[in-house]
């Protein structure tokens, strides 16, 4: 078997890597403008697929081996460099413009980024809705990066595995089985749990795969020129048709990654004859030619501007989002920061990194990491501090002004600053922390319960059982609710699942996500948590969740709101039969749906540029209708929205407190504000 001859410089290839970061940035930059711009990452997986296996293909047909030491130190000179300088100005940023409660998830994914395993970490916590509804870290890119080393670290191994036999048919056919096999379980994990799908390994080997078996190909693989021209049309077609037509709602990777991938190999086939093609006036073009030059580069610069730029530009922001002129800046921006990096950091890495021996290599990747590390370090131990600081802060009693009670009148500025920014005392699911047993009562409780026993009940042999029920929108109402229930002496009960809506539906998922394992086990769940409750007969059920984020469908396409009233049904009238009041926590006026969830940090001197119409703020909500429009008199609607909202607008800090927490729970402070507004809705008292 004859070593392939070397092909030259591909300038479709490094035209194929301009279009793969554009998509990407273009897509992170303005979302609605290229929704599935994402498959630009599966662009760069084929494409390293294939120069890889190219490489150490001809290196193990020439030598009969691959000097592992001198491949891994290419690797490192040519990625590490400009990868951890990203890390550790990002870092640095991060203390001087993020708020401090971003440092820590921003340490720790960033130290993730330089060992190489930020995939795995947001594999775990997409499984976390907490986390998924949580604003992305500056880091969150690298995800890909890390599969592509991944790839790197294995790839020579299996290579060389696979060369043992010495026929080319069996070891095309050893990659094959590889891919198919990975392409399986990609299309069956998709479907299964898709928000972890998206970022682990084995779901993407095999588009590295399809791109190795092209290699493998060789001169075998050269199309006729007209053949070619089409091809490379229908690749590119495939591409751009896939990043204009993908949005968050596709079941990616699955299935559909075939449509970017096979479209990257039909280009990268349809140049293997070397020939002049239709495009290569502009695919060859000397900006075309910049761009992918610096696409390495580019694509780590572009991701860290987008999430600093709102804190850096606060004052220019429209309600803390960026407008185009921004985004026009932050593209050009990082174009000269990924040119710079270009020459100054990946070129020069490469220059110095090929004149020291492998050993220093590999010694320069562990002070660069142990760099990214230290600054990580310091940044937590910056944020302990802050932590520390403001819950001593918080110990000040509020005013009666402070929150919801400035609605009423009589309160001066009652839309003014907030006295002390959000701090991580402020999450709502931390009211129950010192007085909440949260317990594993269900066996498909996993690590974390998803059940709390709020006792206030005393030695009375016969307590009052209440229950609390959803999601973690239900759980951000026990701010309000733990001071009734003190009062009442209620051993309140809590039941949550996280992006799990309480009514038997043909669930579809958390904004529209498809995810079948877990609508299953959120459906499984609520059979159980009713189990409970008709065990207990409680005097009272309160039910809240995120409907208007909780899709239902089937083939018979009812309106959310018929959905929710045939799930809510059987539970509310089996509540009520055994005499427990239903009451349905309406839920609060949108954030981030409506505006930048920073826009408070962002403006922290004029809260009132985050104010927003009403009726965009607190649109339909079909678990509020089915509330409002049931027959049974024992069920009820408390609505707090005028605690939110004057008659025409909605806003972001009342009473000095800051409404929210994050992008779409309230804050713990403005929570324990609403108890007195619950309380008379029910005819109780907080006393």
């Amino acid at each position: 078997m004859g070593v392939p001859r070397e092909r030259g410089f591909r300038t479709d290839i490094q035209a194929l890597r301009a279009v793969a970061v554009m998509v990407v940035v273009v897509n992170h930059l303005r979302p609605s403008a290229l929704t599935g711009g994402y498959v630009g990452v599966d662009v760069f997986f084929v494409i390293s697929g294939f120069l890889i296996t190219s490489h150490l293909d001809r290196e193990i047909l020439r030598t009969g081996r691959v000097r592992l030491g001198r491949f891994y130190a290419r690797r490192v000179r040519r990625l590490l460099p400009a990868a951890l300088l990203v890390l550790v100005v990002s870092l640095i940023a991060a203390y001087f413009l993020l708020p401090y409660l971003r440092w820590k998830t921003n340490a720790h994914e960033a130290l993730a980024s330089a060992l190489y395993v930020e995939n795995w970490l947001l594999a775990v916590n997409s499984v976390d809705y907490s986390a998924f509804t949580a604003v992305a870290s500056l880091a969150q890119h690298y995800w890909s990066l890390s599969v592509e080393e991944q790839f790197y670290l294995c790839w020579p191994l299996l290579l060389l595995l696979l060369f043992k036999v010495r026929r080319r048919r069996a070891q095309v056919v050893g990659i094959t089985a590889i891919g198919l096999a990975s392409l399986a379980f990609c299309v069956f994990f998709t479907e299964v749990s898709k928000s972890q799908a998206y970022f682990v390994t084995p779901t993407r080997v095999w588009e590295f795969a399809l791109g190795a078996l092209i290699a493998l190909g060789g001169t075998r693989l050269v199309l006729p020129r007209v053949t070619a021209g089409l091809a490379a049309f229908a690749g590119l077609a495939m591409i751009c048709g896939a990043a204009a037509l993908f949005d968050h709602s596709t079941p990616f990777p699955g299935y559909a990654a075939l449509l970017p991938t096979v479209g990257t190999g039909l280009v990268i086939l349809a140049g293997n004859g070397g020939e002049r093609q239709w495009h290569t006036a502009l695919s060859a073009s000397a900006p075309v030619q910049f761009l992918g030059g610096i696409s390495y580069s580019l694509y780590l610069w572009h991701w860290p501007l987008v999430v600093l730029a709102p804190f850096a530009l606060a004052d220019t922001l429209d309600k803390g989002a960026l407008r185009g002129f921004h985004q026009v800046g932050i593209l050009v921006v990082a174009i000269v920061l990924a040119w710079l990096s270009k020459v100054l950091v990946e070129d020069r890495g490469i220059a110095l990194g090929a004149k020291l021996r492998t050993g220093a290599n590999f010694a320069a990747m562990v002070a660069g990491m142990a760099a990214v590390a230290l600054v990580a370090g310091l940044l937590v131990w910056t944020y302990d501090r802050h932590v520390t600081q403001a819950s001593e802060e918080r110990r000040v009693e509020p005013t009666h002004c402070a929150g919801a009670a400035a609605m009423a009148a009589g309160c001066e500025n009652p839309y003014g600053p907030a006295r002390l920014p959000i701090g991580v005392d402020d999450a709502p699911w931390r009211a129950g922390l010192g007085v909440c047993d949260y317990k594993r009562i269900l066996p498909t409780d996993g690590e974390t319960a998803t059940t709390a026993v709020c006792d206030f009940s005393g030695p009375t042999p016969d307590p009052t059982v209440v229950w609390l029920v959803g999601d973690s929108h239900a759980e951000q109402w026990l701010g309000a609710l733990l001071p009734i229930a003190r009062a009442q002496k209620w051993k309140l009960m809590l039941g949550r699942l996280g992006g799990c809506p309480f009514a038997k539906i043909p669930y579809v998922g958390f904004e529209g996500g498809d995810d079948r394992r877990f609508a299953e086990g959120c459906m499984q769940w609520v059979d159980d948590i009713n189990g409970l409750i008709r065990a207990d007969r409680p005097e009272r059920v309160f039910v809240s969740f995120y409907a208007r984020r909780q899709l239902a469908h089937d083939k018979r396409n009812l309106s959310q709101v018929d959905y929710y009233r045939e799930g809510t049904a059987p539970f509310w009238r089996e509540w009520t039969g055994f005499g427990a009041k239903v009451h349905v926590l309406a839920d609060p006026p949108l954030n981030g749906a409506v505006r930048a969830p920073d826009c408070v940090a962002l403006n922290p001197r004029d809260p009132l540029t985050c104010a927003v119409d009403r009726a965009d703020a607190q649109p339909a909500d079909p678990l509020t209708e089915v509330a409002r429009t049931t027959p049974d008199p024992d069920v009820s609607l408390i609505d707090t929205t005028d605690s939110f909202c004057d008659p025409t607008k909605c806003y972001a800090v009342i009473g000095g407190v800051p409404v929210y927490y994050d992008a779409n729970h309230i804050s713990l402070p403005f929570g324990r504000s609403l108890s007195p507004v619950v309380a008379a809705r029910l005819g109780l008292s907080t006393d």
